[in-house]
């Protein structure tokens, strides 16, 4: 059964907490990121969706990108998130961080533009061509607005410094599709926590997870017992997990895992605009699913 020795089966997508006065809390960052490094993350994804990279200037980007490669450096594995939806961008975003010592890059699909099949192919060459470490694909139509196709991620994946892709269609069938024709040795990760067995099921090696910030070592569990044979073992985790992983998406993330990280004692100094902090309705349903799971 493939697995990834590079990146390892649980890539944390870490919120990015702030401080009182709204401006990226690195100490918080830095204890945030130990907890996770102790409960089972492989890699920590900084500045992506869940890192809130929309609303983080690029001098604040690359301050965290340093900060927190100076502090984790050979303690875990770091990777990037530079993408963007102007190519020169990401490429100069890319050879910064490339610059500080991090791992590897997340690369999303250009947003909001909306390129064609060609462009997006185009788009992710010009970028992994500049990038003296692995790269990682993002597919999130829903973010993005267009699907990266499945022929389309085969042409990527011959490229040297493309490793894998996140994968968040939510589609088991594209899953399949992108495992049928990419080489062995590419590296599908499920972008949706609740998606990840049945991604496995298909060829998909771990996650790209929220989740981890809460239940990492279960998570682990549950991806461990199904490379060992241990089915039910893993359909048990998951079915088990399947009520957290539902209310972390009641709201835009990253609202509902910066509310419940704050319920069970981090400071994530909540969202930036045009994101809002969860409802006192929405609070409460987090409550209850973290109390039923005893994660507080």
């Amino acid at each position: 059964m493939l697995t990834s020795k590079m990146f390892g089966e649980i890539i944390t997508a870490m919120v990015t907490p702030f401080d009182f006065h709204g401006g990226v809390n690195h100490s918080e960052a830095e204890r945030i990121a130990y907890h996770l490094i102790e409960t089972g993350t492989d890699t920590l994804l900084l500045v992506g969706t869940t890192g809130e990279s929309p609303t983080l200037t690029h001098d604040e980007e690359y301050s965290f990108f340093k900060h927190m490669t100076q502090v984790f450096k050979g303690k875990v594995k770091i990777m990037a998130g530079t993408g963007s939806n102007c190519t020169h961008t990401a490429i100069e975003m890319t050879k910064k961080v490339v610059g500080l010592g991090v791992d590897g890059i997340l690369q999303v699909v250009p947003y909001y533009n909306k390129p064609s099949q060609e462009g997006i192919y185009q788009h992710f060459k010009a970028v992994s061509d500049a990038s003296d470490v692995p790269v990682l694909l993002y597919n999130i139509p829903g973010r993005s607005g267009v699907n990266m196709a499945a022929q389309t991620v085969s042409r990527l994946s011959v490229h040297p410094q493309i490793i894998g892709i996140k994968e968040a269609s939510g589609s088991v069938e594209q899953v399949k599709e992108i495992r049928s024709l990419c080489r062995d040795d590419f590296l599908i990760y499920s972008g949706d926590d609740a998606l990840t067995l049945s991604f496995m099921k298909e060829g998909a090696v771990g996650v790209v997870s929220v989740a981890s910030h809460l239940v990492g070592s279960r998570i682990q569990k549950m991806i461990h017992a199904y490379r060992d044979g241990n089915v039910s073992v893993a359909e048990e985790e998951s079915s088990f997990l399947a009520p957290l992983f539902d209310v972390l998406f009641i709201t835009s993330n990253p609202s509902p895992i910066k509310a419940a990280l704050d319920m069970v004692g981090f400071q994530t100094g909540g969202v930036r605009l045009p994101l809002v902090s969860v409802t006192e309705e929405e609070s409460l349903m987090i409550r209850e699913v973290l109390t039923r799971l005893s994660i507080i």
